[in-house]
């Protein structure tokens, strides 16, 4: 038998074809996209009242931010959140008298 010399797959598309394939195809291009075409909804417009923020606290400052909320919720404040307490500290506190090194 004789063996066939050829390039095979590699033969087949060039090095930037594949990559369009890839990009198009699998990492969110337009072109190319399979499946049935989604009818366009009307989102529900975003609250623009409030942003959703990422902080970082010690884990001792949340431990302690947990046993309040915990302790109010059991005083009878059920909607009592992280945030609620955290926006409560914010109008309660006095920049004037904030140490110097904290």
């Amino acid at each position: 038998m004789k063996r066939r010399e050829g390039t095979g797959v590699q033969g087949i598309l060039e090095e930037d074809e594949v990559s369009a394939v890839l990009r198009d195809t699998f990492y969110g291009g337009k072109a190319g996209k399979r499946g049935r075409a989604k009818a366009k909804t009307k989102r529900p417009k975003k609250p623009d009242h409030y942003d959703v923020i990422c902080i970082s606290l010690y884990k001792e400052d949340l431990t302690q931010l947990d046993k309040m909320v915990t302790k109010l919720k059991k005083q009878g404040h059920r909607r009592i959140s992280r945030s609620a307490l955290i926006r409560f500290a914010l109008d309660q506190v006095d920049i004037r008298d904030f140490p110097r090194a904290y």
